[in-house]
């Protein structure tokens, strides 16, 4: 009996399970990264503050272009939600190593891991969120313009295109839960903007070269 969804014709000739394998485990590791180096601040100049996660986020949606172009938007999904739940299963096992007991020649370690991993559960929440809405709407868009697009050229128009419908969800759905009410409506604004233009800048020069390269060793190699 054939499962494979025929939404994509590509998926029907990608026999092997290996590529897709590999850009699973890729994207569940680029976003697990993001949470560890969430706790380092990036400063560069006065305004432009960040977490050093921010920086994998391209490659990781980037990935997510990879996923919907090559697979489709059904199998995107399932391979974001299972990024999603491993990315849970950090913050909750992490978490569950804060309180475990230790030595007590190990308290300067027990400082340093409670300092990278006692998690603001609001943060966190905020952080989940947004990687899921952004995500599957990268995928969702990529897909809906490929499908109007019809011969599957400009691929640059459609990694750029939904990354910035992608990364202006993701960025103001995690801003606006994870800061509202402690921090002035004018800061809000502008974290919001400089996540959306250092994310989509880094996805227009690094991200899309990369969905060029990935995409097409695919089709050559699998078509």
């Amino acid at each position: 009996m054939n499962n494979k969804v025929p939404e994509n014709p590509l998926e029907n000739r990608i026999g092997s399970f290996q590529p897709l394998t590999v850009v699973t485990a890729l994207l569940v590791t680029l976003y697990l990264t993001a949470n560890l180096m969430a706790v380092k601040i990036i400063n560069i100049g006065p305004l432009a503050l960040f977490d050093a996660g921010t920086i994998t986020f391209p490659f990781a949606y980037m990935l997510g272009d990879v996923l919907a172009e090559i697979w489709g938007y059904r199998t995107a999904r399932k391979v974001i939600i299972l990024t999603f739940a491993c990315n849970l299963m950090l913050v909750i096992f992490t978490a569950i190593g804060v309180v475990l007991p230790y030595p007590e020649y190990m308290e300067d370690v027990q400082r340093a891991y409670s300092t990278i991993y006692t998690y603001v559960p609001r943060i966190v929440l905020a952080s989940l969120l947004a990687f899921l809405s952004g995500e599957l709407l990268n995928a969702k868009v990529l897909v809906m313009m490929r499908n109007r697009q019809k011969d599957g050229r400009r691929l640059w128009m459609r990694t750029i295109g939904s990354s910035a419908v992608g990364y202006a969800i993701d960025s103001a759905v995690f801003v606006l839960i994870a800061f509202t009410g402690t921090t002035p409506a004018d800061d809000l604004v502008s974290m919001i903007a400089l996540q959306y233009v250092a994310k989509l800048l880094l996805e227009a020069v690094f991200g899309t070269p990369l969905a060029y390269a990935a995409i097409g060793y695919l089709r050559r190699r699998y078509s």
